[in-house]
């Protein structure tokens, strides 16, 4: 069998490093509370009060919040806090910020957790599509975390990876 096709991928001893095996299960919410200003603008301390006190938070059981304001209005921090304790009994993790700003601050709290015994003094391809909404700091923090372990870090696919680091 001299013209026989051997896969040299699946035989070496590439470790793949998928970021989307990590991504955390739940639903994503972004809270924006211009609505909860006077004119989307203002935001007057009792009818703020009022309003989260009459707001139904049970409905962010088990999910992962973004507090915002997409409004040009000045939200003093007690605001936001404010919220975060009544979302903290039912959400899993509360940002301010954007979907991306929440996503980054996920992975950050996954990749600092993460056992990287396993990857020391192996050659890593950390794998760069994804189908899941993976932000862009998750692959900088993960590089970071790989980098003093790893013989060698590359990105994308064992196919067609792009060399970004080897231990001398």
């Amino acid at each position: 069998m001299e013209n026989e096709i051997v896969n040299r991928v699946a035989n070496s001893k590439l470790v793949v490093v998928d970021l989307e095996d990590y991504y955390p299960k739940g639903n994503r919410i972004v809270f924006d509370i211009k609505d909860w200003l006077f004119e989307g603008l203002v935001l007057r301390e009792k009818d703020f009060r009022e309003q989260v006190a009459n707001h139904d938070w049970s409905q962010y059981e088990n999910a992962y919040v973004a507090l915002t304001c997409t409004s040009d209005a000045i939200v003093p921090a007690w605001a936001f806090m404010l919220l975060t304790m009544h979302l903290q009994p039912y959400a899993k993790k509360v940002v301010i910020g954007s979907l991306e700003q929440l996503e980054t601050s996920l992975y950050q709290d996954i990749i600092n957790r993460l056992d990287i015994t396993e990857f020391e003094d192996k050659s890593l391809i950390i794998k760069g599509c994804t189908n899941k909404p993976v932000p862009a700091n998750a692959y900088i923090l993960l590089s970071e975390r790989l980098r003093p372990g790893a013989k060698s870090i590359m990105y994308g696919e064992a196919c067609s990876s792009v060399p970004l680091f080897k231990r001398k």
